[in-house]
């Protein structure tokens, strides 16, 4: 058993190469044979489950396929597209419309419409209807088609009226065959006026965005929310739509009267076109011009427009402006720099030195603080020495004798002067900052410029600085500023804030917003108010506003005239501020015309014309009557212009009675010795001053080259706080950085201003941020600079 058992635990013998081989060999057949199987059987199971799902799908589509497919489509989106809102409409205070929105169409080209169109001659047809009615290049159109067989929006031809699209719609409901056009709705801006209130109104681009004026201060208010319309298929296959509605901008109803605008306007062309290549030959009769019509007792804009003015459905054309060549050879900047400049508005946005029209605030301050009792008199003798330099007064022979009232009627710098120094330079800058000198009235326009920077700092004012303040000198206002605190002056002392928007209504008509008046401050006592209107009411009956006065009224106003920089004795601003009638304030007008293309610029008479013509044409219209008897000159004059009316109820026997009487105190026996009149009843002498201007034109400049006003080189310490004026024997340097004068007129009494130094004026532009607008009256361009005024 032992050895059986060795046996057969003994190894077998090792194999041949051979062997080993096709042993070898075996096992691989086994094994490939063992793979092949598997694949196989993968393979059809693999085709088992194909045939089993395509089966069942099979099964599906024929039984509940119409069920599933609803289900899919329903899931869908079919189509969206944008619904537009319409921007909300600028009204006159009548409720014409000075801005609306029309409705226009694009054309649109559906390429993939047309070529899988079924009817025959489709795209012929539809070729031969685009050429008929939008007068469309076939042969382009053709070939996008070709090229674009699948594309399913084209825009052809935009913002096409309603006018133009209806022909074309009737002709494809007649002919079936054209297809593959549709239109996509959006607005257009129109402005029925042109160019009516241009900077005013503003307008707004094509993507509805404001570029200036209430189109761009309101913007948000006039635009609204677009909407979208959405479309699916429903369960029965048919399309739906879900629309959300756009909501349309609100309205904006303003104070402004197209009859006041179109009045003032015919005036401000009248004028430009009279003058135009008078004195510098191939340009326009004025470089700029300004004219605003406002309630003094609401703060309301009745009208406003400068010169010149543009087409506002068409606002980057510059032909109006240049020659076609002149134009193209423009560059892009170029062209927005002169644009932009055309945009501004001068009432709002140009700074310039007021004049002589400042002076009825630095006697309403006086009146008002107590300096002055009304009964004071000063001595004019043409001119005054300040700071060792000598001043003339516009008259040069001088006013003699004047009471308060005669310097404002005369204009006389000179008693202006000797009333600064009585009320110092505290005084005087308290009631200039009361009355908004320096700075915002925020009127509900885009581009009011800033000017706390172009007045006198008070810490840093000297003897010339007050002396100049007191007429108008030394500091920068806008016109919306003049005629805000010009308001306050005559209506009672209410400072009313400008404004144009009195009313915000939604789509549908309905007031969603009230804008009330809105009083800012008391500038001034109705006591002051009440004398300034007499004081301003003699200086068109007596002094030098007598050629504003229209026939049949009795209207209070001021004049002013200053000299541009440079100094040049050649280029002025001219303006009146105005206001009617005279005892019951309803409207104050203020003109500026700056550099009108004249032989011989400073003369307020022609500002004084055209408020003259404005108001003779507006007053009937705001049926605010005459009461003062015409001559036959004026009565020929009222019957060529179709402005007399006989039913208008004229001055009664009473005021004819009163009338006679004063004119004939003009007639009281004369002092041969002083030349003043002599009261018959009395026998004293009244002091009044001489009316007739002096021939000679004189220059505000005269005696005064030399004298500079610079803050940053005056000494503050120059300053006595123990006097009123401020006035002291230092003397500041000549001259500063820019070499602009310190002073420009008249002087105190008949001794001398003792002081020198004074404050410049930092002519940088005081645009606001953000307004994209230059070119007029920035630093630079020679248009903020305005020069020192003369006294009338």
């Amino acid at each position: 058993m032992g050895s059986r058992n060795r046996k057969s635990k003994r190894k077998a013998p090792p194999l041949t190469r051979e062997q080993r081989r096709k042993k070898e060999h075996r096992e691989l057949r086994q094994l490939f044979r063992s793979r092949k199987q598997k694949q196989l059987l993968f393979f059809w199971i693999v085709i088992l489950a194909f045939i089993f799902l395509g089966y069942r799908v099979i099964m599906i589509s024929y039984k509940r396929g119409d069920e599933y497919t609803k289900q899919v489509l329903l899931h869908q989106q079919y189509d969206s597209r944008t619904l537009p809102f319409k921007r909300g409409e600028i009204l006159d205070v009548n409720g014409t419309k000075l801005a609306y929105s029309e409705k226009v169409y694009n054309l649109i080209l559906d390429s993939n419409e047309i070529t899988s169109s079924r009817k025959e001659n489709a795209q012929q047809e539809t070729l031969k209807a685009l050429n008929q009615y939008f007068q469309i290049d076939t042969a382009e159109v053709e070939a996008f088609i070709r090229e674009n067989p699948t594309n399913m929006y084209r825009v052809l031809k935009k913002r096409i009226s309603y006018d133009v699209v209806e022909p074309f719609l009737k002709a494809k409901e007649e002919n079936k065959a054209i297809c593959g056009i549709w239109f996509e709705q959006e607005y257009k801006r129109r402005y029925p006026g042109g160019d009516m209130a241009s900077a005013m109104i503003g307008f707004a681009g094509t993507d509805n965005n404001g570029q200036c004026g209430l189109e761009k201060y309101y913007d948000d208010t006039l635009n609204g929310t677009n909407g979208r319309e959405y479309g699916y298929f429903t369960e029965e296959s048919t399309i739906e739509r879900t629309t959300i509605p756009p909501k349309d901008g609100n309205t904006l109803v303003t104070s402004i009267d197209t009859n006041l605008q179109s009045i003032v306007e015919k005036y401000v062309n009248a004028f430009a076109e009279e003058h135009r290549g008078e004195y510098r030959e191939g340009e326009d009769g004025v470089v700029n011009m300004g004219v605003i019509m406002m309630n003094p007792n609401t703060g309301e804009i009745m009208a406003m427009t400068d010169y010149p003015n543009f087409d506002l459905n068409d606002p980057y054309n510059l032909t109006p402006f240049m020659s076609e060549g002149a134009a193209e050879q423009l560059n892009e900047e170029q062209q927005m720099e002169f644009l932009n400049g055309i945009w501004r508005d001068f009432c709002i946005s140009d700074t310039y030195e007021p004049g002589s029209v400042a002076k009825s605030m630095t006697i309403a301050a006086g009146l008002d603080s107590g300096t002055l009792l009304g009964n004071e008199t000063y001595f004019c003798g043409g001119k005054l020495t300040v700071s060792g330099h000598e001043i003339k007064c516009h008259k040069h022979s001088g006013h003699g004798m004047v009471n308060l009232s005669q310097a404002l009627e005369q204009s006389c710098n000179v008693a202006l002067m000797q009333i600064g120094e009585k009320e110092g330079k505290d005084t005087l800058m308290k009631y200039l900052s009361n009355f908004n000198i320096g700075l915002k009235t925020n009127v509900d326009l885009s581009g009011e410029a800033r000017t706390n920077t172009l007045v006198y700092d008070p810490e840093k004012m000297v003897a010339s600085d007050l002396a100049i303040s007191t007429f108008g000198q030394g500091y920068n206002v806008t016109m919306i500023q003049m005629i805000s605190a010009f308001c306050s002056i005559i209506n009672g002392g209410k400072y009313y804030q400008p404004h144009l928007v009195t009313e915000i209504r939604d789509s549908s008509g309905t007031m969603v917003k009230k804008i009330e008046p809105r009083v800012l401050k008391q500038t001034v006592s109705a006591t002051t108010s009440d004398r300034m209107r007499e004081y301003l009411a003699n200086v068109c009956i007596h002094g030098t506003g007598k050629t504003a006065v229209p026939a049949g009224y009795r209207i209070g106003g001021k004049t002013g005239t200053a000299e541009r920089q440079p100094r040049d004795g050649i280029n002025y601003v001219m303006s009146f501020m105005g206001y009617a009638p005279a005892d019951d304030p309803q409207v104050v007008i203020y003109c500026v015309i700056d550099r009108p293309n004249v032989p011989d610029q400073p003369h307020s008479t022609l500002a004084q014309d055209v408020v003259r013509d404005i108001l003779t044409e507006a007053l009937p219209y705001m049926h605010i009557y005459r009461t003062e008897e015409l001559t036959e000159e004026e009565i020929q004059e009222l019957e060529s212009k179709n402005l007399l009316n006989t039913s208008e109820n004229e001055a009664t026997s009473e005021e004819e009675e009163a009338a006679e009487g004063e004119g004939e105190a003009e007639n009281l026996p004369i002092d041969p010795e002083t030349g003043n009149p002599i009261d018959p009843n009395t026998g004293e002498e009244l002091e009044i001053g001489t009316e007739e201007e002096d021939s000679t034109p004189s220059s505000d400049l005269d005696g005064l080259i030399g004298i500079e006003n610079d803050p940053a080189e005056a000494v503050s310490d120059e300053f006595d706080p123990g006097t009123a004026a401020g006035f002291d024997a230092a003397t500041a340097a000549d001259t500063g950085p820019r070499g602009v004068p310190k002073s420009s007129q008249g002087g105190v009494g008949a001794g001398s201003l003792i002081g020198g130094g004074g404050v410049s004026i930092d002519y940088s532009s005081d645009e606001d941020e953000g307004s994209g607008q230059s070119g007029q009256g920035t630093s630079g361009s020679g248009q903020n600079d305005f020069g020192v005024g003369l006294g009338f």
